[in-house]
């Protein structure tokens, strides 16, 4: 039951925050009210077993939700300029040793290793490849592994971001 409120509470949420300054009652119209109510149960309905499979409902915590605008804004954001900034300049002077390292997420959750990996994938000369679902190990193509790194059985994931200690931000919100 608690999946189903959850998601109902989420969809209904979304829907009025995108509808927002439609009609006279407060901020929406009744036939919005309405359709978000109806969206808010048929989303539910169709996604509350597969969006809470673990009864876990960590990020419902609304601390939780505040702290990911701030992330996705503030330090991965950093990540994101600094690490499009190197790619070019490995393209303009082709100064590429490419390679796939072993990264162990240190994340104990699905959702965690989820974010995490994402955030490898979405900062530009790394991706993440693939995830060993029993170590939450991360395997992670760089576009430039440091001398040195290969001799390495794994590298931290501190060590791929430069700027801000990404997966520590990432436990806040999701562990």
């Amino acid at each position: 039951m608690k999946a189903y409120l959850a998601t109902f509470g989420m969809a209904l949420l979304v829907y009025l925050l995108f509808s927002a300054g439609s009609g006279t009652l407060l901020l929406w119209s009744a036939p919005e009210i309405v359709a978000a109510i109806l969206v808010g149960v048929l989303a539910a309905v169709v996604t509350a077993r597969v969006l809470c499979r673990r009864d876990d409902f960590r990020m419902a915590n609304p601390v939780r939700l505040l702290l990911l605008p701030v992330y996705l804004l503030g330090p991965f954001f950093l990540e994101v300029t600094r690490a499009n900034l190197d790619v070019a300049y490995r393209v303009i002077t082709g100064k590429v040793r490419p390679g796939i390292i072993r990264v162990p997420s240190g994340m104990k959750t699905d959702f965690g290793v989820f974010l995490l990996a994402n955030s490898i994938t979405l900062t530009p000369g790394t991706i993440t490849v693939d995830v060993d679902e029993e170590t939450n190990e991360l395997f992670v193509h760089n576009i430039n592994v440091p001398a040195g790194w290969e001799s390495l059985p794994s590298v931290d994931a501190r060590e791929l971001f430069s700027l801000a200690n990404i997966p520590s931000w990432i436990r806040r919100i999701a562990e």
